[in-house]
């Protein structure tokens, strides 16, 4: 069982210091903060986001403004150099319990990113990866990515929809994650293997990315539906004169499809569900997203972060966190609506033909959200449905580390096209 010594805590305003990558996240937060490791508590005072003091207890009585306990087992597993799945966020922590969190959860999720990342400095750092090596100066690259938008009716309503695609063939629909965008899908519309054999299109849903919500939009509260979600897929594979097209989704997406293939089977060639599983429940609480104390971009982006495996290329993750950082107020806790209260799809599993729509399912094995458990049931309640976990890979595998998801995604492209 590790014991962290004293030393290591002192030693943390220096780290601090010299991690200023840290201070944009901890910008005026002024806290008393209260830290229980294991058996051991010392008391920091953080002044606009600089650790001014730490104490060591043990304490009567202490005053502090938030306090933050993790039990000991969970700590030797959070900060082993290379900590297992669903050890190595703190939020995965809080998931399985190993984490408390109390006093002012608000300035706590205001700052996540900030706490997050002085809690890793405890951990003995494994070798940084090697950097991608610059291009050349003065280098201009056209991608062959088409953009476009399209005036549509969506449930009755008129909508401007931004849709990227790339490539000719068989039709590949593509689907991004709850509160970020099509942007998600960018490796992949450059993968000249796919793109021979496959027109991949990726779109913003209304209220997210180069989409906007439809006019009235300041009148009404964003909520996504199973209903409303499945509608909208199925309306833009018919404005796009789609014919049975494949439709793979990450996480939101990556659920959908399962409705996809109990509602339309025979308007399908298949389904591929990227983090994908039937139900997975409330474990968070999901009115920080959007809360007055807490800036809805960096609470998005630090929420999400711990979902990203540690071995992802650096540019790749902030690239994903920054999509994230950029959505509208509300927008990703509306879509959470669906994934973590109303679109519980266990009930449908049974109706899903995979003679008629196959489904595949691949899993990071890093994914504390849709967690490889949860994909492995979804995937043994629907009889030949086909499950993979991948190791090394986190909940946006196609953005975190597209080189890493290609040799799982590429023999499912290519059993769905057969």
């Amino acid at each position: 069982m590790l014991s962290l010594p004293t030393t290591a805590l002192q030693a943390l305003p220096g780290k601090l210091r010299n991690a200023p990558e840290l201070a944009r996240w901890g910008r005026g937060l002024q806290a008393d903060w209260l830290l229980r490791l294991g058996d051991a508590e010392w008391l920091l005072t953080v002044r606009d986001g600089a650790i001014a003091a730490i104490a060591e207890g043990p304490f009567q009585m202490p005053a502090y403004t938030l306090a933050t306990r993790i039990g000991a087992e969970a700590l030797d597993r959070f900060l082993s150099p290379t900590p297992p799945p669903g050890w190595h966020d703190l939020l995965a922590l809080r998931r399985q319990g190993a984490l408390v969190v109390e006093g002012d959860v608000a300035a706590f999720f205001a700052h996540l990113m900030w706490f997050k990342g002085v809690l890793a400095l405890l951990r003995e750092a494994p070798p940084a990866p090697a950097a991608l090596p610059p291009a050349p100066f003065g280098s201009v690259t056209e991608e062959p990515i088409r953009g476009r938008y399209l005036r549509m009716d969506i449930a009755g309503k008129p909508h401007r929809v931004y849709v990227e695609e790339a490539g000719e063939g068989i039709p590949l629909l593509l689907l991004h994650t709850a509160g970020s965008d099509g942007r998600q899908w960018r490796e992949l519309l450059n993968d000249a293997e796919v793109t021979r054999r496959f027109r991949c299109i990726a779109f913003d849903m209304p209220w997210h990315g180069k989409s906007s919500p439809p006019a009235g939009w300041q009148h009404e509260g964003y909520a996504l539906t199973t209903a409303a979600y499945t509608g909208l897929v199925m309306t833009m594979a018919r404005a796009l004169g789609l014919d049975r097209p494949i439709v793979m989704g990450c996480s939101i997406g990556g659920r959908i499809v399962l409705d996809l293939a109990a509602e339309h089977a025979g308007e399908l060639r298949g389904v591929i569900g990227l983090q994908g599983s039937a139900f997975t429940g409330r474990y968070y609480d999901l009115s920080v997203l959007h809360h007055p104390r807490i800036h809805g971009g960096e609470v998005c982006g630090a929420m999400v972060s711990g979902l990203i495996a540690p071995t992802a290329p650096e540019a790749s993750r902030w690239e994903t966190l920054w999509h994230y950082m950029q959505g509208g107020p509300g927008v990703f806790r509306g879509d959470l609506h669906f994934y973590a209260e109303e679109g519980d799809l266990r009930g449908k599993l049974g109706r899903i033909d995979t003679a008629r729509c196959p489904v595949t399912l691949l899993t990071g094995e890093y994914d504390y959200s849709c967690r490889p458990e949860d994909t492995r049931a979804t995937a043994a309640a629907i009889p030949g449905a086909k499950a993979v976990i991948m190791p090394g890979l986190g909940h946006f595998p196609m953005s975190e580390d597209y080189a890493a998801l290609r040799p799982y995604l590429l023999p499912a492209l290519e059993e769905m096209a057969g």
